[in-house]
Parts: C-alpha cells; sequence; structure tokens
C-alpha cells in the first residue's frame, strides 16, 4: 500500500474483460459501464479506502487496474 502522497487508481480499459471482482470489492471506487467493464470516475482514493481498493489490485485476474 501507499503511504507517501495520494493513492490514484486507473483501469485500462482495452484489458479489463468485465469479471467485476473490483466493482463486488469496493463499489465506492469502481463502477461498471453498460457492458460490465469497471471504470473509475475519480481516481484519487480516499485513504479509509486504500486497503479495499488494494484487495481489488490484488483480485484482478487480468491486471487492469493500475495504482500510482
Amino acid at each position: 500500500m501507499y503511504r507517501w502522497g495520494v493513492m490514484k487508481v486507473t483501469v485500462d480499459s482495452e484489458v479489463c474483460q468485465g469479471h467485476a471482482r473490483c466493482w463486488t470489492i469496493c463499489p465506492e471506487v469502481f463502477s461498471l459501464d453498460e457492458e460490465g467493464h469497471s471504470f473509475v470516475a475519480d481516481p484519487e482514493v480516499p485513504s479509509a479506502l486504500e486497503a479495499k481498493v488494494q484487495e481489488a489490485v490484488d483480485n484482478c485476474p487480468e491486471r487492469a487496474i493500475t495504482l500510482t
């Protein structure tokens, strides 16, 4: 988990296959489009949700989610 600065998360729409694991784990950060693919409306992760976002990243089978 990132401790310095603000954690930001993005989803690569070209890689996401729509398993929706990230949304299931952290619907506060991840959303689904009309085809069921994940996206992030606001890339800045609230500190209270950092652990859930990290869990979502760890559970993405395609590794489509990036933290910075």
